[in-house]
């Protein structure tokens, strides 16, 4: 799961470095990891434009909305848009896209009302919705006992630790389990080094070699020591390490370990703890998307279908 000591010092630098690798933007940073505004050239994303038309209004729960959003027909939703591929700009910087921005429109489709995106500094996206300013948010945040104290969430999307090796894998990385004996490169202070410390330590209690760990100030570094093969693997959250695999070289420098995410946890659309009607309305919009296929077809198209959730919850997170 992401560590809150992660900066917007390190989104920038991962943001900066793929750019030099690739001409479309990257990211990776959930849960508060930011950059200065990026954006992808039109080639770098999916077109969910038929996914997104076929989706169908449920009466019912556009019946079930608060009067002053049935009467506005407009959710307003704040993120933070600097987060390849969960949030992001278009080549023209200014629309928002990513897989969460295709979900929010999925949803918003569902409901019989339009999304509109505020982007918004990750600090300031609980207050928004305790003051009123938005009805929701939506920008990869983790859904944590802590948070659920000031608001609710709605989970979407589980992401944790990824494995990430140079094209074709020449190490043989498949889990955890074969980093014993190489190196592998983290970013200095993120729960990705804390959990190769203590992966290396299970490795020799074992009787295995142990991990060096490479700790850096940046994942630019990371993939350039990748790239070189002076580190086996680099770990990362999920998202990002998708997209950059997707990306970076047009999808010939990296790749992804197939697997569940490690360590995962849920990502939530946020709501004020006044505002339950409007949750619970959502969650079931979600749910419909999640069980006609529409959730799976997004994920799918963004290549970050390991993070799918098999139903809609309230507050899953711990």
């Amino acid at each position: 799961m992401s560590s809150p000591l992660r900066s917007r010092g390190r989104q920038a630098a991962l943001l900066a470095g793929v750019l030099a690798l690739v001409t479309t933007a990257c990211g990776g940073g959930p849960d508060g990891a930011g950059g200065g505004q990026q954006t992808a050239e039109s080639g770098a994303i999916p077109d969910n434009h038929a996914v997104l038309e076929s989706v169908q209004a449920d009466p019912q729960l556009t019946a079930a909305l608060p009067a002053a959003l049935a009467k506005s027909k407009t959710l307003r939703l704040a993120s933070n848009i600097q987060s390849a591929p969960n949030n992001f700009y278009s080549a023209d910087g200014k629309t928002p896209i990513g897989y969460e921005v295709d979900i929010a429109k999925a949803i918003g489709a569902k409901l019989g009302v339009t999304v509109t995106h505020q982007d918004l500094a990750f600090g300031s996206l609980i207050t928004s919705l305790q003051s009123g300013r938005v009805e929701a948010t939506m920008a990869a945040m983790n859904d944590t006992a802590e948070r659920q104290q000031q608001i609710d969430f709605v989970d979407y999307f589980s992401s944790g630790i990824t494995i990430m090796t140079r094209k074709g894998n020449p190490d043989a990385i498949t889990g955890p389990d074969t980093l014993c004996g190489k190196n592998v490169a983290v970013v200095q202070g993120t729960s990705h080094q804390k959990f190769a410390t203590a992966q290396s330590t299970k490795c020799t209690q074992a009787g295995k070699q142990a991990i060096t760990v490479t700790a850096t100030d940046s994942d630019t570094q990371n993939q350039n020591q990748l790239r070189t093969g002076r580190v086996a693997a680099i770990l990362n959250d999920l998202p990002s390490a998708v997209y950059i695999s997707r990306t970076a070289g047009e999808g010939k420098f990296f790749e992804v370990v197939p697997g569940q995410p490690i360590e995962g946890g849920p990502y939530g659309i946020g709501f004020a703890k006044n505002n339950a009607k409007l949750r619970d309305t959502v969650k079931q919009a979600l749910q419909e998307l999640i069980t006609d296929g529409t959730y799976g077809k997004i994920l799918q198209s963004w290549g970050v279908e390991q993070g799918a959730v098999k139903e809609a919850a309230v507050n899953g997170g711990s």
